[in-house]
């Protein structure tokens, strides 16, 4: 096998594992919602408002996995593999302290919390109910992130995949029977939902907590079982550029959303399914851009900026390819596709216009979040942070109020959308050229 064929082979495999990793959630959170709509409409709507809060508070943390990925991938590549476990036993015990002021806050005041999105007082007290079990899981989801994290970036892509499967495939098992009280389980209802997600998410943690105390033990030297206090500054210092990007996307599609209902039911319908169809490709660019994080990390560790620049290039090929593999498969069977989530003749007309942006906005979006792993990789956070919201207060936000100003529409907030999109990538682009994210050096030794 060639070098190329090898370099290719490795994007594969890491945007492969992040992929099952990435959608095994989503799927199972589709067999709770079926699971619970059994039970009725109050509690559907009860666990559709305790998943966006817990949602919520799951995706400002991302930095767990990211954040270790490259720092991670950096030691990796420079052979002290040590060092790379180091960051995944700092990130874990981050994960574990963090979940836990998660849990004590959540649980206290979960129910202005749920209050805050459902106005129906049967409804947020369901929701409270089933958010006060649920949370006590969130300190096991970010166990899974950060061992999620650290192994990608010594490229163990195997067992990440084998955990969360198995985490989610119990709760999967679990939540119909509790929910319903089959095969002699208890009748729980609704709080059935939440058992079941955090026995399962407690496996998961579980699983990747025991093979990071067997890497302590196994790395070429001593690994400390104890988190290191540089290391932790550090990936905090990532956390804070990564929560802030993080942020200024919430704020931009709340607004986007807020201001879509203000054009009806049917334009917020419209909205709302082809939003949902770029939440899902955003996966598949995501699973490729984690696994340029590793690949860039682990050749800026080598030492090799030559390599990490052969990576950037190859992932954008990739990147752009599945992305115009997705613009062909939406450009022709636009009508099918919608289909599948609506009948409704006026939501169907309403989403053309922001079907064909999507549509045209794919190509950008395919080197956006290509590059932007690049740069996550390099630790380039801080920059992506500025560029990010300053893309959002500059193109996004502005046209999205201009549209309810002006009564421009859908066309309005996907011309933002659009927006943002053209200035991230000039921003990332310019990086990339620059040469600069080469030169970042990662602070703290994770051991």
């Amino acid at each position: 096998m060639s070098e190329t064929d090898t370099a290719y082979s490795s994007i594969g495999r890491l945007a492969l594992s992040a992929l099952v990793v990435l959608i095994a959630e989503p799927l199972y959170l589709m067999e709770d919602l079926a699971v619970v709509g059994r039970l009725g409409t109050e509690p559907l709507a009860a666990l559709g408002v305790g998943t966006v809060v817990l949602g919520v508070v799951s995706t400002q943390l991302t930095f767990l996995s990211y954040g270790t990925t490259a720092r991670s991938a950096r030691w990796f590549g420079r052979g002290d593999r040590a060092a790379a476990v180091g960051e995944g036993v700092s990130a874990s015990w981050l994960a574990v302290g963090v979940g836990l002021v998660i849990v004590a806050v959540v649980a206290t005041l979960a129910g202005p919390i749920v209050r805050l999105v459902a106005s129906d007082g049967a409804v947020a007290d369901e929701a409270a109910g089933w958010l006060r079990i649920a949370v006590c899981g969130v300190p096991l989801i970010l166990l899974s992130m950060a061992g999620n994290g650290w192994m990608r970036g010594v490229r163990d892509t195997r067992r990440p995949v084998v955990y969360v499967a198995t985490g989610l495939g119990l709760s999967a098992v679990l939540c119909p029977l509790l929910v319903h009280g089959l095969l002699g389980a208890p009748h729980l209802g609704l709080h059935g939902s939440a058992v079941a997600n955090v026995i399962g998410q407690s496996l998961a943690g579980l699983l990747f907590a025991l093979r990071l105390a067997r890497e302590t033990r196994q790395s070429g030297s001593p690994v400390s079982p104890w988190p290191v206090a540089s290391v932790i500054r550090a990936q905090l210092t990532l956390a804070r550029d990564l929560v802030v990007r993080s942020l200024s996307f919430q704020v931009c599609f709340l607004s986007a959303a807020a201001v879509a209902a203000r054009f009806g039911v049917a334009a917020l319908a419209a909205h709302q399914v082809v939003l949902q169809l770029w939440n899902f490709l955003s996966l598949l660019l995501d699973a490729l851009a984690i696994a340029a994080q590793a690949l860039v990390g682990a050749a800026l560790g080598a030492g090799t900026a030559s390599s990490a620049r052969v990576v950037a290039r190859r992932v954008t090929v990739v990147s752009v390819a599945v992305a115009a593999i997705a613009l062909s498969v939406l450009a022709v069977a636009r009508t099918p596709i919608a289909g599948i989530f609506t009948d409704d003749p006026d939501v169907l007309d309403a989403s053309a216009t922001p079907w064909w942006f999507l549509v045209g906005m794919l190509p950008v979006a395919g080197v956006v979040f290509a590059l932007d792993g690049v740069l996550l990789g390099s630790g380039d956070a801080a920059y992506l942070r500025t560029t990010t919201v300053g893309s959002a207060l500059v193109g996004f936000l502005p046209m999205i109020w201009a549209s309810l100003a002006f009564d421009w529409g859908l066309a309005g907030i996907w011309t933002g959308l659009a927006a943002f999109m053209v200035l991230r990538l000039v921003a990332v682009t310019a990086r990339l050229v620059s040469g600069r994210w080469t030169r970042i050096e990662l602070s703290g030794v994770g051991r």
